[in-house]
């Protein structure tokens, strides 16, 4: 009798799983595994510790995000248009978060797809400039006659998959457990890896994910009393697609270490020893999985941000929302088949992006403050001091994002 109570209660936790996995599945893309991987290869476990930071920040902030948008039924976008009275500060706002946000998703979506493609093309040999806009056309058809409830569904799957096939190879490796621990709870920075640490919590902690969670939260929520259960779903799927990033270092701390080809590629070679024949397709899926899932929560992350911030409308019932997903999803398509890499564009979207995250932070806190929208649930003095601090730290990386990004354009 205890163990079916147990299994019922579980079902329950289960059932409630939705906004959070769609941010998880976001996170975690291919430009996610290839950083991971190239942590692991050169660092060993070193900067584990580093995800466990960036996975802690985003369930803080995802959290706040979700609060928002199932106490108040609206998104981010249109929390920030009604924080200001004044029309400068309002369109000032609009114009720069909606900028910073809709380059960047339109910059990654190239690589997205090709990182997905990459993981049918080590099964296949077909070259990814094939693959990649047949995946992007799959994902704008999607867009065009889905649901909410559809990608949210398609995206859980595809967290379950990465699950599987990720931290399936990190146990087969049998890694060194107190290794593991002492780089995920004892943070050091070895020499040169100033740049994988800010691109591993940069890659973790995404400011479209913000807004994308506060109207996912109200599709799937709509009384404050399911505020525990969103809680619930942003703290386990975060904490899982923490554990998948973790999981791609500890494989190739494990594997790669040390050697000079330290890609995707070379993690599936290094694996044939443990798993055979499977180590390719192991890798190969995890990577189309997570290809997928980015792929597809960009351009949705694109349209809620946009779509919020403009008024427009932030659900799959409006025109234009559909028209920001397309155009975002159709510049991928198109970069990816003609084989076009957009680095300067990338590089800076990624400064960008950097420097609009604590600025997205403070509006979510200055929000989460707001009595007239929160009522009895506006931040806590902790919850606050906790978002303080994030901001301080994120700040610095945005910093150092734009300075790194303007010495590699100036050098380029």
């Amino acid at each position: 009798m205890k163990q079916e109570s147990l299994w019922k209660r579980m079902k329950e936790k289960l059932k409630v799983i939705g906004p959070g996995a769609i941010i998880a599945a976001s996170f975690i893309g291919p430009g996610t595994v290839s950083t991971a991987t190239e942590a692991g290869a050169t660092f060993g476990y070193a900067l584990i510790w580093a995800i466990v930071f960036a996975i802690i920040t985003t369930i803080f902030l995802q959290e706040m995000a979700a609060r928002l948008g199932i106490i108040t039924g609206n998104g981010l976008g249109e929390a920030v248009r009604s924080q200001f009275e004044r029309p400068v500060l309002k369109y000032g706002a609009v114009i720069l978060i909606g900028l910073s946000i809709g380059i960047g998703c339109a910059a990654y979506m190239a690589g997205d797809l090709t990182g997905g493609a990459l993981g049918i093309s080590l099964l296949t040999g077909i070259p990814q400039n094939y693959i990649a806009p047949i995946i992007g056309t799959v994902i704008l058809i999607l867009g065009l006659t889905g649901t909410y409830k559809m990608f949210e569904k398609i995206l859980i799957g595809l967290v379950i998959v990465m699950s599987i096939t990720f931290l399936t190879t990190m146990i087969v490796i049998r890694p060194n457990v107190l290794a593991v621990m002492e780089g995920a709870f004892v943070p050091t920075i070895p020499s040169g890896s100033i740049v994988i640490i800010v691109a591993l919590i940069g890659t973790t902690v995404v400011p479209y994910n913000l807004f994308m969670h506060a109207s996912g939260a109200t599709e799937r929520w709509k009384d404050p009393a399911d505020l525990k259960k969103a809680r619930w779903d942003t703290i386990l799927t975060i904490a899982v697609g923490g554990l998948i990033t973790i999981a791609v270092i500890v494989t190739a701390g494990a594997v790669i270490r040390g050697t000079e080809a330290a890609g995707v590629e070379a993690l599936a070679t290094a694996l044939e020893p443990t798993l055979g024949g499977w180590s390719v397709a192991f890798i190969s899926i995890g990577m189309l999985a997570a290809g997928l899932s980015s792929a597809m929560a960009a351009p949705l992350g694109a349209a809620y941000t946009i779509g919020g911030l403009t008024g427009w409308g932030s659900g799959f019932s409006s025109w234009k929302f559909k028209a920001i997903f397309s155009t975002v999803i159709g510049i991928g398509i198109i970069t990816s088949a003609i084989g076009f890499e957009p680095m300067q564009l990338i590089l800076t979207a990624q400064a960008l992006n950097g420097l609009i995250l604590p600025i997205i932070a403070v509006f979510l806190l200055i929000v989460l403050n707001n009595k007239n929208a929160m009522g009895e649930y506006v931040n806590s003095l902790k919850l606050n001091i906790i978002g303080g601090v994030i901001v301080l730290i994120v700040s610095g990386l945005g910093i150092y994002s734009l300075v790194d990004a303007v010495t590699t354009f100036m050098a380029g």
